[in-house]
């Protein structure tokens, strides 16, 4: 009898402006995920690299570094989904998270809410120093990631259940 051909790593790369609900519609998806028995694991990429380092070190590279060692350890249990949620906003940041988690199969999912939506998620939940210059970051952002175009598809995060969007994405995906 023949061995079990181990599926290819699958990578879902949640991206979208600050405040579009990428942490959120994550762990909702980790959530379905479990519930239907799917190993899968699901990676906030901006906790990993949440660090003030000494000197000239790149926050970016320790991130991704990070990404590829925890994506590792995921998959020598037999982990072969990944979510990542990142506002990725170009091809070199899209081809080091891909490289990081070694994926062969990659989708992009962008989460997308009017900037005004947007703008008061991030200012409900921001509350220190940063406030003002993360709510002005998100119409930046957003330019910026409208202009890169890396998704595959997108998610429309406004005006519905969580679970809605959480569950419209992993369809996408072909995850469900």
């Amino acid at each position: 009898m023949e061995a079990a051909k181990p599926r290819p790593l699958s990578l879902l790369i949640i991206t979208g402006s600050m405040g579009s609900g990428k942490t959120a519609v994550m762990a909702e998806a980790s959530d379905i995920l479990g519930l239907r028995g799917i190993p899968h694991a699901a990676i906030d990429l901006d906790v990993l690299g949440m660090a003030l380092q000494p000197g000239s070190a790149n926050n970016d590279d320790v991130m991704y570094r990070n990404l590829q060692d925890v994506a590792q350890n995921y998959a020598v249990l037999g982990i072969e989904r990944f979510m990542v949620a990142r506002a990725v906003e170009n091809q070199a940041e899209f081809e080091r998270c891909v490289n990081a988690v070694a994926a062969q199969e990659v989708v992009v999912c962008r989460l997308t809410a009017p900037i005004e939506t947007m703008q008061r998620r991030v200012a409900s939940r921001e509350s220190g120093v940063g406030r003002g210059k993360y709510i002005e970051r998100v119409a930046i952002l957003n330019d910026i990631l409208d202009r890169s175009q890396l998704e595959n598809f997108v998610v429309r995060h406004e005006g519905r259940p969580l679970t809605e969007a959480a569950n419209e994405m992993l369809e996408r995906a072909h995850w469900l």
